[in-house]
């Protein structure tokens, strides 16, 4: 019989960034990370784009954002190992939505409530458009929701970072698969493992991502949560840019962004739920006529790779469930993030571990993306998904 006194499901960035503000909190007892994947050849933290944004259009992802981006702006020194400064990479090239004329007024309510809550976004005319994208296409444009302070960053090394200081501070990565949590009278008790293997704990935090409601499923607690797949292509132009792209949003929904001296677009393609790591070149296809609309340097290209990762995504609001379950004593979670948990991840293991050594959130009010929400009928309806 194997015993801790917590255990995570999952040890991507957002296990570990819990792991870690567990420790950094006070938390002094036994902590096991379970995670399947121990190379992350299949997490989807490393095969997501990196973006890191405060263009959301609800109170809490703006003020979650935020606070997390001003962690990754200080995560080299902080997060230093051994003297030295973690490498993440963070390039603050901005990021910009694209809007019609038809999209305008919503894009300015937006701006409103991103400038209160001290996000300086701001709308950009055609004119200014082209000052940041000297080649971008704008005759059916009538401007875009810019914001300098955003851009992107080696999602896999802030992960690594995460894991490595953790371990550090004596928190245990065990590199084998959680088959199903382990209850008694509404109360967790621990998981079991597919070898057979339990570990006993009173809290347990499921941070498995995609396969995170496949596991509360089997304990009778479902969640509004799909795994969605989401394909990346990454091609070289044979007329380079002027200038560094900020991540951008076409009207259309297709995204753009530098990668080094290439660049990698995607979209969020309809598809049936389900794990699945296969990407199509021919779909590319389908992109490219709007990238070469859009930016006619983009009109001659080569598609050099691909890779496919995957959303949890929530069907209901699309946005995070983070908190105990109010049905089971000692299960905690963090899913549902619908592509945005890359860049919310240090909110949400900060405000995770004060929840569970403290009983309450202090850094950050997280309370909005709360379990009880669905049965409350108090979704948090985000509209800037990407």
């Amino acid at each position: 019989m194997h015993k801790a006194d917590i255990v995570i499901v999952g040890g991507g960035v957002m296990g570990s960034s819990t792991a870690y503000s567990l420790r950094k909190s006070g938390f002094e007892g036994k902590i096991t990370v379970f995670e399947k994947d121990p190379i992350y050849e299949f997490s989807s933290t490393p095969r997501s784009a990196g973006g890191i944004r405060q263009l959301f259009t609800t109170a809490i992802n703006i003020k979650l954002s935020r606070f997390s981006l001003q962690k990754y702006k200080a995560f080299p020194e902080e997060m230093a190992l051994n003297g030295e400064p973690a490498k993440i990479d963070f390039q603050q090239r901005g990021y910009l939505f694209l809007a019609t004329e038809e999209m305008v007024p919503g894009i300015e309510s937006q701006r409103k409530l991103q400038n209160e809550l001290g996000v300086p976004s701001q709308f950009l005319s055609v004119d200014e458009l082209r000052s940041i994208i000297p080649e971008l296409a704008v005759n059916d444009l009538a401007g875009g929701l810019y914001c300098s302070e955003d851009g992107y960053l080696d999602a896999y090394s802030v992960m690594q970072t995460y894991k490595k200081n953790a371990q550090k501070l004596e928190v245990d990565y065990v590199s084998k698969e959680v088959d199903t949590f382990l209850t008694e009278n509404d109360r967790i008790t621990g998981v079991r493992l597919l070898d057979g293997e339990e570990y006993k704990a009173p809290i347990v935090v499921n941070c498995a991502g995609a396969w995170g409601a496949i596991l509360s499923e089997k304990i009778g607690l479902s969640l509004p949560i799909v795994p969605l797949k989401r394909q990346i292509f990454q091609f070289d132009s044979s007329v380079p840019l002027q200038k560094p792209l900020p991540l951008t949003v076409d009207p259309t929904g297709v995204y753009f962004r530098h990668e080094g001296d290439r660049v990698i677009t995607g979209f969020s393609e309809d598809v049936k739920p389900g794990i699945d790591f296969s990407w199509k070149r021919s779909y590319f296809e389908e992109l490219w006529p709007i990238l070469a609309h859009r930016v006619p340097n983009f009109e001659s290209v080569k598609l050099e790779s691909g890779w496919a990762g995957l959303y949890d995504f929530n069907t209901e609001d699309q946005n995070a469930i983070i908190g105990e379950h109010p049905a089971m004593k000692g299960y905690y979670m963090a899913l549902g993030f619908s592509g945005h948990g890359m860049q919310q991840a240090p909110g949400v293991g900060i405000g995770l571990a004060e929840l569970i050594c403290k009983g309450k959130y202090e850094t950050l009010d997280l309370t909005p993306l709360r379990v009880e929400r669905f049965a409350e009928n108090d979704l948090v309806l985000e509209h800037a998904i990407v």
